[in-house]
């Protein structure tokens, strides 16, 4: 019965929305029906977003072993109660100061919304001031969380907060002010619709910063070089979280529009979706002709990269041209992940592969395919991705490297190896469960690098069988 009211309710909204009854024009041509159509998307793809944090929570957690957990859920829960209340403070009116010189502006701490900022006045009638910021702000943490699943299961917890803080509270609102705040890439002809470079990649460079510095985990590489896989701790967590992040993209795209027009954002719900399910299948096929195993890993990251490929460019894209980018980013994908490993960057979930290359790919992509395709296009997205990569990737190698240098970045070889959950949080993420000692290997020669201990860091840290009752 609570089902069919909210039908009803919906249906009668949308005859309202689409036929005008009762309702006058305001003088920007926004009917009172419109601004609310428009606030109710807005504040829904909001939600949405926020179901994003929930699935990068469980994806990183089901890519890394059982020990790290806790540590994994905690990061994931302080990124996103910092990210709202620093964007809150100080992030949202950095990175949309109003009229500044376009490298740098700021307008004042805090929220103030102005007299008209609740009405059609502001932003053309598409959404109130509030409804702006909470979109934002769910945008805000989404870079930190990238950099968590490469830093994961060696980084101290209290670095990372202090890395998190600042990256999510300067650094991404400042470089996001370029674009999207009418700086200086604005008015050069960038284009970034949802966040390949601004939000994906951003991310991306801070993980590629914070891998580089901290190192490979320990067993990642034999003595010899040779990689060492180390296998995650739970594949069907793994894809809940992929599936998450999937359905809040259409939240992240599709609220981008920034307004309910039924048009644009059917359009970018279909190009999301094509492009995610076309980077699939290419990850699968590559995957399977690679390693001539079908690798589940693999076909979600290409879900992903397919995700972050299309983001660049989603009001812009048709059938075919969707289809493209993702197919492109799910191949793409499969020989970053292995190109990375090679060179001995260690990222446990792909994110350097996922959010960076592929969100330079995706815009890029904008000025390859697509309504605004075309050579000066193209120049335009490559000032972009060098101006952005540049810098993002300079200030977290900055913090990064003043954090190790104070307050220390890796954790321990010892707490390293115990996990994360009991050496930073002294409690652990399956308590119903016992450790079983992998091979009985002593500690001091899995901290040794010979190929044993590879072989033991390599293997889950745990064997979950019930406890006696």
């Amino acid at each position: 019965m609570k089902f069919r009211g909210l039908i009803r309710l919906l249906a009668l909204s949308a005859f309202f929305i689409t036929s005008g009854v009762g309702y006058a024009v305001a003088d920007d041509g926004v009917s009172p029906a419109m601004f609310t159509a428009n606030n109710l998307w807005l504040m829904i793809a909001a939600g949405l977003v926020f179901i994003m944090h929930l699935g990068f929570a469980t994806l990183e957690s089901g890519l890394t072993r059982a020990k790290n957990t806790t540590n994994i859920l905690f990061k994931n829960t302080f990124i996103v109660c910092a990210g709202v209340i620093t964007y809150a403070f100080v992030g949202f009116n950095l990175m949309y100061p109003g009229e500044f010189n376009g490298v740098l502006g700021f307008a004042g701490f805090g929220l103030f919304p102005g007299v008209a900022d609740n009405t059609v006045g502001y932003a053309d009638g598409g959404y109130t001031y509030w409804t702006d910021f909470l979109f934002q702000a769910m945008f805000a943490a989404t870079c930190a969380t990238i950099v968590s699943g490469a830093v994961a299961e060696r980084i101290k917890l209290s670095s990372f907060m202090v890395f998190a803080t600042v990256f999510v509270a300067l650094v991404y609102p400042w470089l996001g002010s370029w674009k999207w705040g009418g700086g200086w890439l604005d008015g050069l002809g960038f284009y970034d619709f949802a966040g390949s470079t601004l939000v994906h990649s951003v991310g991306g460079w801070g993980a590629l910063a914070g891998t580089l510095l901290l190192g490979p985990r320990i067993g990642k590489y034999n003595k010899e070089g040779r990689v060492m896989a180390i296998p995650g701790s739970s594949l069907p967590m793994a894809t809940i979280g992929v599936f998450l992040l999937w359905l809040g993209w259409f939240g992240f795209n599709g609220g981008s529009v920034l307004s309910a027009d039924p048009v644009a954002v059917s359009l970018t719900l279909v190009t999301t979706c094509l492009a995610a399910a076309a980077g699939g299948m290419a990850a699968m096929f590559t995957s399977w002709f690679i390693s001539k195993k079908p690798d589940l890993t693999m076909a979600l990251n290409g879900v992903l990269a397919g995700l972050v490929g299309i983001t660049a460019g989603a009001d812009q894209m048709a059938m075919w041209s969707s289809l493209f980018i993702g197919t492109v980013a799910g191949i793409v994908v499969v020989y970053s992940v292995m190109f990375f490993d090679r060179i001995k960057i260690d990222d446990p979930v792909g994110a350097v592969s996922v959010h960076l290359v592929c969100g330079v790919w995706g815009t890029l992509a904008v000025g390859l395919v697509g309504e605004m395709a075309g050579f000066d296009q193209f120049v335009s997205q490559l000032i972009g991705v060098l101006a952005y990569g540049s810098v993002a990737f300079g200030c977290a190698v900055g913090i990064f490297a003043l954090l190790k240098a104070t307050m220390g970045l890796r954790v321990d070889p010892e707490e390293e190896i115990e996990g994360l959950d009991i050496s930073e949080h002294g409690m652990s993420a399956y308590p119903d469960f016992q450790p079983v000692s992998v091979g009985h290997i002593h500690p001091a020669i899995m901290s040794s690098g010979s190929a044993a201990s590879s072989k033991a860091a390599a293997a889950p840290n745990y064997q979950l069988d019930r406890a006696a009752t």
